[in-house]
């Protein structure tokens, strides 16, 4: 013992001794790592950046092969964000590798099936082996392989027009997530139902030699894999349909969060409510306890839940055997329909803005980049291998999360990779807005663009500032409206702050707010239980790095985002209600306005996507309150879904082609309000030449209209 204490104050002494040399070494090695890192990010360089031509796509579109706008980024860059996973798993690498449509040998990743739900083609490259479309991308936890799904693939879109296309980074993708999943689901289903389809299936996958190498495991993978993502589907279900373009994705974060927080105890109660109301019983509790069996007290988890359900439906064992809509009521007592579909937003300027998301959630000072990304993950498919255990000293995870006083607490371990998810928004503040391309798209009339400048800055710029592009210093300032201005669709925002569910573990917790702070009760806001769901996980090292390594790097990782983010912790511009001690989520109430530089690239417009052109947004939806009526009105239904550009209303075809068919008379998918000169507008004024006197700005007339769109498209 005492040579071993001897030896290691030599070492230290040694150290300290040569601590200079071996500070210095330290210094190499760590210069040396990030050029190899950085070198390694840019090896994909393919003069295409992957992207291919297709002939009779979708809606019997064809087009050349993309060409890419001025943005700032390079082929590397692109390819980098393309392919750089964030800890999303969707399905093992090689089911998805396998995997034939439901009706035919084709294989559910053929560029014909994934330009159908209109995500983007690519070849193989580099960073890219295996061919899979923008966004999808391979992922590896706990030594497994997945098929995941990246940020590129809601965030980049792409625009034809006469026979060529044009690729956006950073744009609203065109996507019909909701359609592929359902999709995908039925896939996997009819393999298992169809045994040439299943021979065919295990073939293939057992070919390709990575985590399967038997029949019965991949079998019964599959059986796992289906009723992971028919869970997902069902308890996701909503009576508003998303069609192109859009995606309630908030709702599905939050439906995800509740799913593994939820306690034993308060699954129990909400199954009690629906299925042994006093007159109406459809189970006895002990029924209900057989069905719950041995899953956790204090949480429950994926798997846990499928097998709850299957529980529910079975005739087996003495389960009860519920009818489907029994099953459903069950899912509606304990999630929230997510039935608020938004426009994907674009991501130029999200670096340099200070509040992000369409109700403007999201404080982009500090860590909250790494919060708002964490969240997102959670949202597409991370891993969320959460469980509790017994309070083992400290842990950085359960005080920041709000449970270091419990005896019991939740390890948020999960496939989330922070540190991609840093460097990714790192990445992002090198990416510009684009430029309308004229040798494309047609001239600019700067005649008319002239005129509508003046027009921009009388009725648009309060709100929609007009910032450089390329200021690498810019700030942009979001502008907060209050719904009661507005008077746009309230579904998304309203649910963000009303939608509720059993917080857990978190129960009786303590969350700082703005306001002050508020004790987390059993059913609370959602959004209170995502945030302390969100800073658990931040706080758990990655399970699948050494222990040096996990820590040095979550370190690194929050330490980087809080200390090199210069973005300024400030209160919210705009004309909304200001948050209040009893009423704490005011100001989320209101949506976002921010630049519209690069705005010709983002239809369809509005933050659900109900205005299919520049021109229809600035026409009414109905008769002005005034009792005007301008004879033009925004179409109260139209086609999403074709990539075919309009130059003159400025958005995508609508007409002559079967796409998805939107309506605009729910809440969700309402057209209305931001009449801001679709009508005369009592909230802008103009000023009488040589008086103070303010009057309302009229409507628009025509020539305005399109004024206006000229000069938007020079932004």
């Amino acid at each position: 013992m005492a040579t071993f204490f001897q030896r290691i104050v030599s070492a230290i002494f040694f150290l300290l001794k040569n601590s200079k040399r071996l500070l210095m070494t330290t210094i190499i090695l760590v210069a040396v790592i990030l050029i190899i890192g950085k070198t390694y990010q840019s090896w994909d360089d393919d003069p295409h950046r992957g992207a291919i031509a297709i002939d009779n796509g979708a809606f019997g579109e064809s087009y050349s092969t993309p060409v890419y706008l001025d943005q700032g980024w390079s082929k590397s860059d692109s390819l980098w964000f393309y392919n750089t996973t964030q800890g999303s798993a969707l399905l093992p690498y090689d089911f998805f590798i396998a995997l034939e449509n439901e009706t035919s040998k084709e294989l559910f990743r053929s560029n014909k099936n994934v330009d159908k739900y209109r995500y983007l083609p690519q070849k193989s490259t580099f960073f890219n082996p295996d061919a899979l479309p923008v966004g999808f991308v391979k992922d590896v936890y706990q030594n497994k392989e997945y098929v995941g799904y990246t940020c590129a693939a809601c965030h980049t879109s792409q625009i034809n027009y006469d026979g060529k296309a044009i690729r956006i980074d950073g744009g609203p993708a065109m996507a019909d997530m909701v359609t592929f999943l359902h999709d995908l689901e039925k896939s996997l289903q009819a393999t298992l139902d169809d045994e040439n389809k299943k021979e065919r299936f295990v073939e293939k996958v057992i070919a390709l030699d990575n985590d399967f190498s038997d029949k019965e495991s991949i079998v019964n993978s599959l059986n796992e894999w289906t009723e992971t993502r028919r869970l997902y589907n069902t308890i996701n279900h909503s009576h508003i349909k998303y069609g192109y373009a859009r995606l309630d994705a908030f709702g599905r974060i939050y439906n995800r969060v509740l799913q593994h927080m939820i306690s034993k105890p308060q699954l129990k109660n909400a199954m009690q409510l629906v299925l042994s109301p006093k007159g109406r019983r459809v189970l006895t509790n002990d029924q209900i306890d057989k069905v719950l069996g041995n899953v956790g007290e204090n949480i429950i988890v994926d798997k846990q839940f499928s097998l709850i359900l299957e529980r529910l439906s079975s005739k087996k064992s003495g389960y009860p055997a519920l009818n489907q809509k029994n099953i459903l009521r069950v899912i509606k007592q304990v999630f929230n329909e997510a039935n608020a579909p938004v426009s994907y937003p674009f991501l130029w300027d999200i670096a340099q803005s200070d509040y992000v998301q369409w109700n403007g959630v999201a404080n982009n000072s500090g860590v909250g980049p790494l919060g708002r990304n964490t969240g997102e993950v959670i949202g597409v498919f991370g891993i969320l291998d959460w469980s509790a255990h017994e309070k083992d000293g400290f842990s950085l995870s359960a005080s920041l999360s709000g449970q270091k006083k419990l005896e019991e607490q939740v390890d948020f371990k999960s496939s989330i990779n922070l540190t991609n998810l840093r460097r990714l928004e790192t990445h992002l503040k090198s990416l510009t807005s684009p430029m309308w391309p004229e040798e494309i798209l047609g001239s600019i009339d700067m005649n008319k663009a002239t005129r509508g400048q003046v027009t921009y800055s009388q009725y648009c710029q309060s709100c929609h500032a007009v910032v450089d592009r390329k200021n690498w210093n810019r700030l942009v300032v979001a502008q907060m409206t209050g719904l009661e201005h507005i008077g746009t669709d309230k579904a998304a925002a309203v649910n963000g702050v009303a939608y509720s569910g059993k917080s857990g573990n978190f129960k009786n917790t303590v969350q700082g707010l703005g306001v002050g702070d508020v004790v987390i009760q059993e059913t609370a806001p959602v959004i209170q239980i995502l945030t302390s769901a969100t800073k658990g996980v931040i706080a758990t090292p990655d399970a699948d790095k050494i222990f040096i390594r996990r820590w040095a790097d979550r370190i690194y990782d929050i330490g980087s985002s809080f200390f090199n983010n210069t973005m300024p912790n400030t209160i919210k511009s705009g004309n909304y209600i200001a948050d209040t001690t009893s009423q704490p989520y005011n100001s989320l109430l209101a949506y976002k306005g921010r630049s519209l530089n690069g705005i010709w690239a983002t239809a369809p417009y509005l933050h659900n996507g109900s205005v299919p052109t520049l021109y229809d947004l600035l026409l009414p939806a109905d008769k002005c309150e005034t009792g005007d009526d301008y004879g033009e009105y925004r179409p109260t239904v139209f086609n999403v879904g074709s990539r075919e550009f309009d130059v003159k209303k400025v958005g995508f075809r609508t007409k002559g082609y079967e796409g998805f068919k939107f309506t605009t008379h729910r809440d969700g998918d309402k057209n209305i309000g931001h009449d801001y000169g679709a009508c005369e507008n009592s909230q802008l004024y103009s000023k009488k030449l040589g008086t103070s006197e303010l009057t309302p700005l009229p409507a628009l007339t025509p020539e305005q209209r399109m004024d206006l769109i000229e000069y938007m498209k020079t932004l």
